[in-house]
């Protein structure tokens, strides 16, 4: 694989005008490979998201996660100036993608509708809570909100209490959505020879994901019971702790696998035929039952030794880990699955795209600072030094 072979984006710019994470993650991913990303921020303070935070030697740690290898370009849109600019740089883009609060970018005469029969090909990507249409449509959403609304709360954390997920769940899924089906537009442009209008929702996505609890509380039934770090529906699945003050995740899946775990890790073979315990739903129902056996079998052992137990049965298990050890990982280690990119604090270690490919690399670019590329791309779009001059006087830019 060779750093300059072709990338699948090159070529395609996406102007966004984004801030928080939904947006700012689809368009990395599209940065990743290879297209090149125009950020639209605010004149002075740019995307808030850069304020959440100061963890990563100053700069915000969702900001750093997901704005590397964008340009950034300051512009105040309310001014009349904006919209001359706006016009020369999607004269040349290929997706426009944005987030801003609902009915914005339509205001600023950047809708789909608006903007089509002006620049055909253009690909119009909206990400917002509810999706266009509905009594939701402009009610404001942020990822916390839209896993309440979405039902996710509802089955996750303890009996007592619904806990939220520890990373931007929502935000990401609503994302992930955005960057396949940006994808899935460029490919039908390619038939087609138009551009189209993309509407994610972050209810949409999340609900998607909730197939499995929706579906198990079909037609009235009960939804799956909330069971901490533990599988609602399966069990032993979930956290144990072991001698020391460590803990081991367990993931059985079947039958045989039961009776291998009895026999040979907890070394308990009678306990596969104990009544209370013969199918998975019975062990279910019994579970802190269980649950105190295996604490008791594994108390006196080390994890070291709960894994080698585990790893001998073929059973499945893993360590459960905090961000440190996840940054230490041995695995991604070997594989290699760290790279580095610029930002304003410095070299910073970055996360490869996930699904590499032996054809290409993917880019990893700087993390921008605010308004870092304003010069360079008005000039790509033929403004004169004085004019560019004048934009910075008048602060449109």
């Amino acid at each position: 694989m060779s750093k300059q072979a072709p990338r699948p984006l090159d070529g395609i710019t996406v102007v966004s005008l984004e801030h928080a994470i939904a947006a700012p993650f689809c368009t990395r991913q599209l940065a990743d490979m290879g297209a090149r990303v125009i950020k639209i921020e605010r004149p002075g303070s740019g995307d808030f998201a850069r304020g959440y935070d100061e963890r990563v030697r100053g700069l915000s740690s969702h900001f750093v996660w997901t704005n590397r290898s964008k340009e950034s370009l300051t512009l105040d849109l309310k001014r009349e100036e904006a919209g001359g600019i706006m016009d020369r740089l999607l004269e040349s883009a290929d997706v426009l993608v944005q987030n801003l609060a609902p009915g914005a970018a339509a205001r600023l005469g950047l809708s789909f509708d608006a903007l089509h029969e002006k620049h055909p090909r253009l690909i119009v990507c909206d990400i917002s809570g509810y999706g266009e249409g509905g009594p939701y449509q402009d009610k404001k959403a942020y990822d916390l909100l839209i896993q309440s609304e979405s039902g996710f709360l509802s089955v996750t954390g303890t009996k007592d209490d619904p806990v939220k997920a520890g990373c931007s769940i929502a935000d990401i899924a609503a994302g992930m959505y955005a960057y396949s089906a940006i994808l899935n537009a460029l490919l039908l442009r390619q038939k087609t020879g138009l551009g189209s209008r993309l509407d994610v929702s972050m209810l949409e996505s999340m609900v998607e994901w909730m197939g499995f609890p929706m579906y198990y509380a079909f037609d009235g039934g009960s939804p799956p019971a909330r069971a901490g770090a533990a599988h609602a529906s399966i069990y032993p699945y979930g956290p144990f702790p072991v001698g020391g003050g460590s803990t081991i995740m367990l993931g059985l899946q079947n039958e045989r696998e039961w009776r291998v775990f009895c026999a040979q890790v907890l070394r308990q073979a009678d306990l596969a035929e104990d009544p209370r315990f013969l199918s998975n739903s019975l062990r279910t129902a019994n579970r802190d039952d269980l649950r105190a056996l295996i604490v008791a079998a594994f108390a006196d052992l080390s994890i070291e030794q709960v894994t080698q137990r585990l790893e001998d049965a073929q059973i499945a298990n893993a360590r459960v880990n905090d961000m440190a050890g996840v940054w230490a990982h041995p695995q991604l280690q070997a594989r290699a699955r760290w790279s580095k990119v610029d930002s304003p604090a410095g070299e910073l270690p970055a996360l490869l795209p996930p699904a590499s490919s032996n054809a290409f690399a993917p880019r990893m670019a700087g993390v921008p600072a605010v308004g870092q590329n304003t010069d360079a791309v008005l000039a790509s779009l033929g403004y004169a030094p004085d004019q560019v001059a004048q934009f910075h006087a008048s602060e449109v830019v």
